[in-house]
């Protein structure tokens, strides 16, 4: 059986829950067990952002993740809550454009991905949130092309459908950046 939790955290406004919701997509379209459980503070826009992902071969008994097996956190306040909710021999993907220190645990594997800054290069502001995903989906070795195509079809608007192109562009940029 292969279950992975995944807790993405960051502000509102910087995609958090599309983010998690383009991971979930993509494992429905690939016949997994899924679970997508947003959490936004009040303040929305510039508060705090949280969603939980799990996508597993079996069901999935609850939507809650304590312990992710990966962290996505887009934002210094992000890490320093769930840092240590990470299992031991999990995986943190950090933000390095807005969070400057380094992970202070040892039994985690770390990717520092300055996707604020890279989004903001490539004339794609709004995007950092999708260039960490193309890493997370590097590091699993699952950037199917036709599964993220398909799952960016489901998460983007019809009103925005000249988006998806925008995406699969910072996706990639997140999956070949070393």
């Amino acid at each position: 059986m292969s279950t992975k939790q995944f807790l993405f955290s960051g502000f509102g406004g910087q995609g958090i829950l599309f983010a998690g919701k383009f991971l979930a997509y993509k494992g429905l379209i690939e016949d997994k067990q899924v679970s997508w459980l947003p959490s936004y503070g009040p303040e929305m826009r510039g508060g705090t952002a949280s969603c939980s992902v799990i996508i597993s071969d079996e069901p999935v008994g609850s939507p809650i993740v304590s312990n992710p097996d990966m962290l996505i956190a887009m934002n210094l306040p992000s890490l320093d809550k769930y840092e240590n909710a990470v299992v031991p021999g999990g995986v943190i993907f950090a933000d390095s454009t807005l969070i400057e220190r380094k992970v202070n645990r040892d039994d985690v594997t770390v990717y520092y991905i300055p996707a604020t800054r890279l989004a903001s290069e490539n004339g794609t502001p709004t995007l950092a949130n999708m260039i960490i995903i193309g890493k997370v989906l590097k590091v699993l070795g699952d950037f199917s092309e036709d599964a993220v195509r398909a799952a960016l079809g489901k998460v983007i608007s019809a009103k925005h459908a000249d988006m998806l192109e925008v995406n699969l562009k910072a996706m990639q940029l997140g999956a070949d950046y070393e």
